[in-house]
């Protein structure tokens, strides 16, 4: 009896310690900084956990879908980004659809069946991916229109691409330059080509254009002597430099026997190879019959050489390694619930909704900047053009 007396006693004094050292603790000045100490260690817990929550997007899939690889620029777009993304952490998904809708349509829906984190879309048709983009919807998966915008849709979240009415303008600058006509030049003749119309980009190429080139053509300085104006009569289905050279045989043989061209708007390379070829076939740059001012986009090799050889005059560069860097940007920010980079929300009405855009800026070149806009910044070695 008197062993469990003292065995309650000593549990007593043992309870008593443990309260009075609580109490005490409770308002002893150093234990505030040991409050401070518990606190920091939450808010380092949470800087923590929003590492990690960053460092969760390593390992997502970007399911990219390029048109074609018929176009030089097209392969390095999709390269570029693979690079730029595989460099942030990301898995790349690349397919190219060969300018087939059907095949674009399917590698997309393959994408979306696999689960990828985020597609980045340059359409064929940028009209024809409303189905498959509420199947991304539906799964959660954000949209990038690539270069093109894709219209009809309410499922596009952003657009990265460059000025595409300041390409326009750059080529009809050059064209008003070349041929002096803020100083009262002319007549001069040309005839204009578009690009496809079934590419959002192609409008906007040839408003930015005409914005430069029409008053010139009404107050009589630039003459179109086929009357072959306006986007429903000059637009080349799918970009193709064949049709484009066919368009211009025609034109050639109908309006020109006794009359020189002396500009023709192209408003991309390959198209402008394919005028080229045309132009060489009756007789333009030869020593008496000097070729007409002819312009490109894109900057392509082949037309680069045809520049530096006096044939091309102009070609506008979009550095798609600055594009690959800002879609991937805007990827990362979007992914990681960042605030994703745009500056314009007013351009870009895709029909059903205006589309939060970053637009980059073009750069007009020909042979006089060349070698300093393309090979000193590395885009192009020296042997690539050699």
């Amino acid at each position: 009896m008197h062993r469990r007396w003292s065995f309650v006693l000593a549990a007593l004094m043992l309870l008593a310690a443990l309260v009075l050292s609580a109490c005490g603790g409770s308002s002893a000045p150093a234990d505030s900084s040991a409050d401070t100490s518990a606190a920091a260690d939450t808010s380092s817990d949470t800087a923590a956990g929003d590492a990690a929550s960053a460092d969760s997007t390593e390992g997502m899939t970007v399911g990219i879908s390029m048109p074609t690889k018929s176009s030089a620029r097209w392969i390095a777009d999709g390269e570029n980004m693979v690079n730029v993304f595989q460099g942030m952490g990301y898995e790349t998904d690349l397919q190219y659809a060969e300018d087939d809708i059907p095949n674009q349509l399917s590698q997309i829906e393959n994408m979306v069946t696999k689960g990828v984190n985020v597609l980045v879309i340059a359409a064929i048709d940028g009209t024809t991916l409303s189905d498959v983009l509420q199947q991304a919807a539906d799964q959660g998966i954000p949209v990038i229109a690539y270069d093109r915008l894709i219209r009809d849709s309410a499922n596009v979240d952003y657009y990265a691409t460059f000025d595409n009415f300041q390409v326009g303008v750059l080529q009809a600058s050059y064209i008003e330059e070349a041929l002096g006509l803020q100083d009262g030049n002319g007549p001069y003749n040309i005839e204009l080509f578009g690009g496809s119309p079934d590419d959002n980009n192609a409008y906007f190429f040839y408003d930015g254009a005409m914005s430069v080139l029409q008053p010139y053509i009404d107050n009589g300085q630039l003459v179109v002597q086929s009357g072959q104006m306006g986007m429903d009569k000059v637009s080349t289905l799918r970009w193709d430099g064949a049709t484009a050279q066919a368009r211009m045989d025609n034109l050639l043989s109908a309006y020109y026997t006794d009359k020189r061209v002396d500009a023709v708007l192209s408003p991309y390379d390959g198209l402008s190879i394919g005028i080229l070829s045309s132009l060489k076939g009756v007789g333009y740059g030869s020593g008496d019959q000097p070729m007409p001012v002819v312009t490109g986009q894109d900057a392509e090799i082949p037309s680069v050489k045809s520049i530096i050889a006096g044939e091309q005059t102009e070609t506008v560069f979009k550095d798609t390694r600055e594009l690959a860097q800002v879609t991937a940007e805007m990827v990362d920010a979007y992914l990681k619930g960042e605030d994703v980079p745009v500056n314009d929300t007013e351009t870009y009405d895709n029909g059903v909704k205006v589309v939060p855009s970053y637009l980059l800026v073009p750069y007009s070149v020909d042979a006089s900047n060349w070698q300093e806009i393309l090979v000193d910044s590395g885009y192009y070695t020296e042997d690539q053009i050699e």
